[in-house]
């Protein structure tokens, strides 16, 4: 195994931006995180037909900000609004907690 570089160190460390080492090495290696489970987990009770569902915090790993792709097909013959409208509502009480949002959704194509 090569040994670290100072200059390798310096760009890990700048990309960490105050996250405690641990967290940063720890979500590294997660699959995802405790809020995108959870967010994801809320997605499926709500859009059973979904057949995509990606949750992705994109804070850095605090839960502030997630963005998600959802394909449904109770998206059918929806405007993008309405849609983002019933992805909202089915979040409404974990928006409470977040700074942003992103929102792709689709129907998905047959």
């Amino acid at each position: 195994m090569a040994a670290w570089s100072p200059a390798a160190a310096a760009i890990l460390l700048r990309r960490i931006r105050g996250l405690p080492l641990l967290h940063y090495v720890q979500r590294m290696f997660a699959s995802q995180t405790e809020g995108e489970l959870k967010v994801t987990q809320i997605l499926k009770e709500n859009f059973p037909q979904a057949t995509t569902i990606k949750v992705t915090d994109i804070s850095g790993g605090c839960g502030a900000m997630y963005e998600i792709q959802i394909e449904s097909e109770e998206f059918k013959e929806k405007r993008t609004v309405q849609q983002h409208q019933m992805v909202n509502q089915a979040l409404k009480e974990e928006i409470k907690g977040m700074h942003g949002l992103r929102i792709f959704t689709s129907v998905p194509k047959h």
